[in-house]
């Protein structure tokens, strides 16, 4: 199974647009979006920057951000790819969602407490299902921020410690760009596509496994 994953587009359309055409000349099974689509803009924005990887008939799932405006998951819930805090099953793979982030010292828009981020996991996971986190896990590449400081989520760290899901797709933090590992499990932050980044992985979902990550860039 060929699953592509992005992150953080915040409003970039021509991003969104080149990507398709990318996704156009591959075997894709399953596209996963970590969140931030928008950068703090409504549904109707969030609607105009989807559309061009929706039409391209691919399995979609999506996460808001805590950069996305207050109506955003109600629009990706209205267009079945929604999986903010429930478990859903894609093509033989189970997805857990997480959307917004943990605390931040900004006061986004979508911010969870470690309390509500722990409910989401107990309530949906099962053994060896994905979890799609806009808030990575605290002590990784994915959560290192400006001067290498760690900023994620550390409920969602040792859960993954606890129950070693084969793999963490997130976003949130731009510089955190990068493949690492907590016990068996890949932890992925794909990076900015605003930037022009984007991954893809290569899963066997037989065996609940990650075979390969390649950190790719339009």
């Amino acid at each position: 199974m060929r699953i592509v994953a992005i992150t953080d587009v915040h409003g970039k359309l021509e991003r969104a647009r080149g990507l398709a055409k990318t996704l156009t000349r591959m075997e894709v099974d399953v596209l996963l979006v970590a969140g931030d689509i928008t950068h703090f803009g409504g549904a109707e924005h969030a609607r105009g920057i989807l559309d061009p990887l929706l039409n391209l008939g691919i399995p979609l799932l999506a996460v808001h951000g805590n950069c996305d405006g207050g109506d955003v998951p109600d629009l990706l819930d209205g267009l079945g790819i929604g999986v903010h805090g429930r478990r859903v099953d894609i093509s033989g793979l189970g997805v857990v969602g997480i959307g917004g982030s943990n605390k931040t010292p900004f006061h986004t828009i979508w911010e969870l407490t470690e309390e509500e981020i722990a409910s989401i996991l107990e309530r949906n996971y099962k053994p060896g299902d994905l979890i799609l986190s806009h808030a990575p896990p605290y002590g990784t590449i994915a959560d290192r921020a400006h001067l290498g400081r760690h900023v994620g989520s550390r409920t969602l760290r040792r859960f993954i410690e606890e129950n070693r899901p084969p793999l963490v797709v997130t976003g949130h933090i731009h510089e955190g760009r990068g493949v690492d590992r907590i016990e068996d499990t890949v932890v992925l932050n794909p990076g900015p596509l605003f930037r022009g980044y984007y991954a893809v992985i290569d899963f066997d979902a037989g065996k609940k496994k990650v075979e390969n990550v390649e950190l790719a860039r339009l």
